[in-house]
């Protein structure tokens, strides 16, 4: 049965408390990931890094792990007997532990390591709890239900400007590390007392032995085998580029072409940015159910239609003298660019078998993190110190100014999969193992 035919099934206390469990793992995920870039200006200055030493620290030396790691971990996540409660408890405790430690690095390489740590802890954490959200939500409710788990971006980002700004002034760079990695290992505890896997006593249990378990080459190549899903990827890694190159530089952005303090960017952008941003992700999933239970390639529309009206508003952004109108003409484009998030999980989620959920998350991470996480602080970073002859201090502002106009790339590939996205989820719909799971 399509989604457009059937009822939205309520959904009951047991998985409230598991979205609630996971929204908080999550906050803490992105907070400990995202209190980098507010620290960035002051660990350059005090570890005397270059504009593209702080692009490896706050891309690259993350992402690289995160993403290599994801699809293994994915894998052994999708695994039947796997406790995915456990999994994410474990990875919880590890990039905790690995933050407070970037508090402790004395030199440029061993805060590289302790990055590096941090993706190898936060690469359990999000294919696990999607693959659990999808085996417990309703499918005409899964955009929402993933948009709520994904309000941990806008909330940890804000948690993070707005706490590491504040720390940074007041006790140092080294401090607010210790004093935000430090919370996350009594929640690993908590999350391990908490936390239920409902694999084990709903249907999988009963099923695992008629429908076949799928290796790691037929799960990719299950990915691989759906043209919208490679859409999917596509459009979330470059809406993932932008969004983690133009946020660390735009907050580098507003301390050294404006002249605000870290404490003064950490509330400033950091709370406007993360209400647009929580605003963005709870509209993103709404619209998506709401119109694609009428006709799902409606489902990508938000995503498509944000995106291009976000490109010159952020560009007209960067292009103003004072801050505080920068700021406000930022503030949409935030909210704009944060649709996509459910929309593009849940459909994943529906373009491929039960048993590959938590590798068709993966597997968007992989792409997202690797050249949005990766890529982009890194390669916006190469482009400022390039630009600098030139430009001086103003070289971010002048790669901020191009960074805008490619939000216009995954729009386009946001439209062209709605295009495909209805005609393609009917047809796993009727599948055997789909409406069997489902």
């Amino acid at each position: 049965m399509s989604i457009s035919a059937s009822k939205s099934a309520p959904i009951d206390k047991s998985t409230r408390l598991m979205l609630s469990i996971l929204l908080v793992v999550y906050i803490f995920n992105f907070l400990d990931r995202q209190i980098v870039n507010i620290l960035a200006e002051p660990i350059r200055r005090d570890l005397g890094l270059s504009d593209t030493q702080i692009g490896l620290m706050t891309g690259i030396a993350f992402a690289l792990f995160y993403t290599v790691l994801g699809l293994p971990i994915a894998r052994y996540a999708d695994r039947p007997g796997t406790d995915r409660a456990k999994l994410i408890a474990g990875a919880l405790a590890i990039w905790s532990a690995m933050t407070a430690l970037c508090g402790l690095a004395q030199n440029f390489g061993q805060l590289l390591l302790a990055r590096i740590g941090v993706g190898v802890g936060e690469a359990g954490c999000t294919p696990a709890a999607h693959s659990l959200i999808a085996d417990s939500v309703p499918p005409e409710r899964r955009a929402s239900a993933l948009a709520f788990y994904a309000l941990g971006i806008p909330i940890g980002s804000l948690l993070g400007m707005l706490i590491g700004g504040i720390l940074a002034d007041t006790i140092g760079w080294r401090k607010a590390f210790l004093f935000v990695g430090t919370p996350g290992l009594l929640l690993a505890i908590g999350v391990l007392l908490l936390l239920r896997d409902p694999r084990r006593s709903r249907l999988l249990d009963a099923k695992k032995s008629t429908v076949p378990v799928l290796g790691m080459g037929a799960a990719i190549k299950s990915l691989l085998l759906s043209r919208t899903y490679v859409l999917l990827l596509a459009a979330g890694s470059g809406a993932s580029f932008l969004s983690y190159g133009k946020g660390t530089w735009t907050t580098i952005f507003f301390q050294r072409t404006h002249g605000l303090s870290a404490s003064e960017v950490g509330f400033w952008f950091g709370v406007g940015g993360g209400i647009a941003g929580i605003v963005g992700t709870i509209l993103g999933g709404w619209l998506a159910d709401r119109f694609g239970r009428t006709n799902r390639r409606h489902v990508m529309t938000a995503p498509a239609i944000g995106m291009a009206i976000a490109a010159p508003m952020a560009f007209a952004a960067y292009f103003m003298t004072d801050w505080r109108i920068a700021l406000l003409l930022l503030l949409l484009p935030t909210l704009l660019n944060s649709l996509y998030y459910g929309p593009t999980y849940s459909s994943a989620q529906g373009l491929v078998p039960f048993q590959a959920r938590a590798m068709a998350s993966a597997a968007l991470l992989f792409c997202q993190n690797l050249i949005g996480l990766g890529l982009g602080p890194l390669f916006f970073g190469m482009l400022s110190d390039w630009f600098k002859p030139m430009a001086g201090e103003e070289s971010v502002r002048w790669v901020l100014y191009g960074a805008a106009w490619l939000g216009l790339i995954p729009a386009f590939f946001f439209w062209r999969c709605s295009l495909r996205l209805d005609a393609d989820l009917d047809r796993h719909e009727r599948s055997p193992e789909a409406q069997v799971f489902d």
